[in-house]
């Protein structure tokens, strides 16, 4: 049986989806993504993905689907922006939450949105630019949004530089960015407000049935298995 191949991209600043890593001395791309991908090949030894070892920022994943040049995005949430340009297949992949951060010396304790939507402009959100937080956090209402930065790394320093009031990212990944951004004793999280999202496989809307039923029938039998959940909870926080 001839090999079905797969094209994605490895989305940049999503960890954990996708982590740089070191193997062998050599620059490598690791994370849950990258895990799911090779359980489905080890379930359906005639599909292989291909491009989860090459860094791409999510405007120019999006932008290749609408090339017909990639056929999966892999962790995408159910908004209209993303059913756009791909169909998202029906079993979970993993659910986060979404946390708020802070700085220490504020000493502001939001209990809800409103809360923060009373805060007016000096209750700035700020979240990554092309995020499926940013159109979430548009749908909320109210809210005064920076979804300038295009990294968690550039937000952190942002929010140190008191740019924003908050910065809005998921866990599994907040408390990653923060320490490896060494800003563990200068950011707290807040308990509250909290969003939990669940994502998906995205694929082209025009793939072959025949791919399709293949990829839904092992992510069928990886969650029936409890797969998914074990790869997940490998990565959290």
């Amino acid at each position: 049986m001839a090999t079905i191949v797969l094209r994605t991209a490895a989305q940049e600043s999503s960890e954990p989806k996708f982590i740089a890593l070191n193997q062998y001395n050599k620059p490598a791309i690791g994370g849950i993504c990258v895990d799911i991908f090779r359980a489905i090949e080890k379930l359906t030894t005639n599909l292989r993905f291909e491009g989860d070892q090459v860094w791409m920022p999510r405007m120019r994943i999006d932008a290749h689907f609408r090339n017909n040049q990639i056929d999966v995005i892999c962790g995408v949430q159910n908004l209209p922006r993303n059913t756009e340009h791909y169909q998202l297949l029906p079993t979970p992949l993993f659910t986060v939450n979404y946390l708020l951060a802070v700085r220490v010396d504020d000493p502001i304790n939001p209990q809800s949105w409103d809360d923060i939507r009373r805060l007016g402009k000096e209750g700035i959100i700020m979240a990554i630019h092309g995020f499926g937080i940013v159109d979430i956090l548009h749908n909320l209402g109210g809210l005064q949004i920076d979804a300038g930065a295009t990294s968690s790394l550039s937000n952190l320093r942002k929010l140190l530089a008191a740019r924003g009031r908050f910065y809005c990212h998921r866990s599994p990944g907040m408390k990653a960015a923060i320490k490896s951004a060494g800003f563990e004793k200068q950011i707290r999280l807040l308990d509250q407000p909290m969003l939990s999202e669940k994502f998906y496989l995205g694929v082209r809307k025009n793939l072959a049935s025949e791919q399709l039923k293949l990829i839904n029938d092992a992510l069928l039998m990886l969650d029936k298995k409890g797969e998914l959940t074990r790869i997940f909870d490998q990565y959290r926080e």
